[in-house]
């Protein structure tokens, strides 16, 4: 790899300043991908350009994923084919009156989901964002639940970013020369560096003040004040990421039944766990034969082996695939669709995610770039460096984040610091049991950073995933959630200085953390609403309609 220095942090940061100010996500994208071509090979680059959109698609993992990504378009196409998705809205509906309701709800099904944050956000989104609709929650404010619980929820629990963080750890040590016999097992250093996890944790917190208050400020408060006012759930000139009413039409299913809907997200859900386990070599037989021999502890630790081996890729294609399948069988069972129409209706399913895929693409693709002109190393390795341990979590924190932020990947960013931060922190440290403190901190920390700038980022996979099915525009929902991702970020860099300086443990940090999030929301949702002259909380403001009619992109969707 050649080294371009500060000129390779060039073709990310256009991209996102041109995201920002365009709202043209394809486009930024592809010129962020084509100037970093033209920097690595000194000429116009084009064929560079492609060659690293075609090596990002090739890619095992990304093409696995946009499998996953397409099938699960047909899944959702199946369900709102078969009246599943007005079914469970009209069901939702009677039971969740309020907007509090329901951004509760959606908060709690992104904690239940805590095994793969692309299946977290799919699944959360799908199910809450008619019943939203109806309650004039902005789409921008449903993907920020959704995106603020789905990857600090996966990294906090048994799922597929735990197997890696666990990977990260035992070559971080070994970056750093010592021995395994001379430290303590991976999975209690990681153990350990969850209270550092500052970030994620507090992420969550500050989505159940968000939706517990009611308050807003920065570009969310302006989002909800349209949508609530006018039913405008996005804005008029928005391109939303998928529009299943727009693009399905009307369901040809004349009575909706909630079976339509839970049965194939239940056989999403079953399959895909299956198939981890599975792909993780659990073997049912030996884990019942364990605890008929009266060794709960055996199949525990068999259980958990397949958890943290297994490929969740796979896993959710398959379940996906098993998702459409059902689809097939219900809408035969019910005589709403035979299967000529059902191959139709999968085919349109393909449609609704084009344009995720796309921008997922783009977002790989300048991922490519990046790897080729050395950008996360160049930035880690420049800031740093000979720093005291009291400051060195809070500076890997944000270095972390600014890397994430300007490539798009927080499992990347962790790939790129992991390796230097560790030796770091060892090294200053002295060794030691002071050593092994401060190495899981830095563990702690550099995921923290990572799923900050991963929620920052507008050329990041899970913003992309969130916003797709969310059915928001995607910048609209980096704009709006950024303020919300910087006020939980400063609020943790002011929690690892105080650690650093103070010694004092971070169990006792983060509920100090807790309480300055509602003092800060409160504060500075006043101040916004005051300077504008609206009310910071939406729903106290009057609608300027009968309260049912709901536009998305401007158009009116019929109840």
């Amino acid at each position: 790899m050649t080294d371009f220095g500060a000129i390779s942090v060039v073709p990310p940061l256009l991209a996102i300043v041109l995201a920002i100010l365009t709202r043209k996500a394809v486009l930024s994208l592809f010129v962020g991908i084509w100037s970093g071509a033209v920097i690595f090979t000194g000429g116009p680059g084009i064929v560079q350009t492609f060659e690293w959109i075609v090596a990002a698609v090739a890619d095992e993992f990304h093409a696995t994923i946009i499998v996953f990504t397409l099938l699960l378009g047909s899944g959702v196409a199946m369900v709102w084919n078969l009246g599943g998705t007005a079914a469970v809205r009209d069901w939702a509906l009677a039971r969740l009156d309020s907007q509090r309701k329901a951004g509760l709800v959606a908060w709690g099904l992104g904690i239940v989901l805590f095994f793969d944050d692309y299946a977290n956000t799919a699944i959360v989104g799908s199910a809450m964002k008619d019943v939203s609709d109806r309650l004039r929650i902005s789409r921008e404010k449903l993907s920020y639940v959704v995106d603020s619980t789905a990857a600090p929820v996966a990294t906090l629990g048994i799922s597929s970013w735990v197997a890696f963080q666990l990977s990260l750890i035992a070559d971080g040590y070994e970056s750093a020369g010592v021995d395994a016999a001379n430290r303590p097992g991976t999975f209690e250093v990681f153990v350990s560096s969850i209270p550092f996890n500052m970030y994620a944790i507090l992420a969550i917190v500050m989505v159940v003040v968000i939706v517990g208050t009611g308050r807003d400020y920065g570009e969310m408060l302006t989002a909800e004040q349209r949508s609530w006012t006018t039913g405008r759930v996005t804005r008029d000139e928005a391109v939303p990421m998928q529009d299943v009413a727009g693009e399905l039409g009307e369901p040809p299913a004349s009575t909706p039944r909630l079976a339509s809907f839970f049965v194939p997200v239940g056989v999403l859900i079953a399959v895909t766990l299956a198939t981890a386990l599975w792909s993780g070599g659990f073997s049912p037989l030996e884990f019942l034969g364990d605890l008929a021999a009266g060794e709960p502890g055996a199949a525990g630790n068999q259980l958990w082996d397949a958890a943290l081996g297994a490929a969740y890729e796979i896993a959710l294609m398959i379940g996906a695939f098993a998702m459409v399948a059902t689809g097939f069988a219900l809408g035969k069972l019910y005589g709403i669709f035979g299967v000529g129409d059902a191959t139709e209706y999968t085919i349109d399913g393909f449609g609704i995610m084009l344009t995720a895929i796309s921008i997922l693409a783009l977002a790989w693709g300048i991922g490519e770039t990046i790897d080729a002109l050395g950008t996360g190393e160049y930035v880690a390795n420049l800031a740093v460096g000979a720093v005291s341990p009291a400051l060195l979590p809070a500076l890997v924190f944000v270095v972390a984040g600014l890397i994430a932020f300007s490539t798009g990947t927080s499992w990347g960013t962790m790939g790129i610091v992991t390796p230097i931060a560790i030796p770091i922190a060892w090294e200053i440290s002295g060794g030691g049991a002071a050593g092994h403190t401060l190495v899981a901190a830095m563990v702690g920390v550099i995921f923290s950073g990572a799923i900050f700038g991963d929620h920052s980022s507008p050329i990041s996979d899970t913003s992309v995933l969130s916003a797709t099915f969310t059915g928001a525009d995607l910048i609209d929902h980096v704009r709006t959630q950024i303020y919300y991702a910087v006020t939980v970020a400063l609020v943790v860099v002011l929690l690892l200085v105080a650690w650093g300086v103070t010694g004092v443990t971070p169990l006792v940090l983060l509920p100090v953390g807790a309480l300055l999030l509602v003092g800060l929301v409160y504060a500075l949702s006043g101040f916004d609403a005051r300077r504008r002259g609206i009310d910071p909380v939406s729903v106290n403001a009057p609608q300027e309609d009968d309260g049912t009619a709901v536009y998305v992109g401007g158009t009116k969707q019929d109840d």
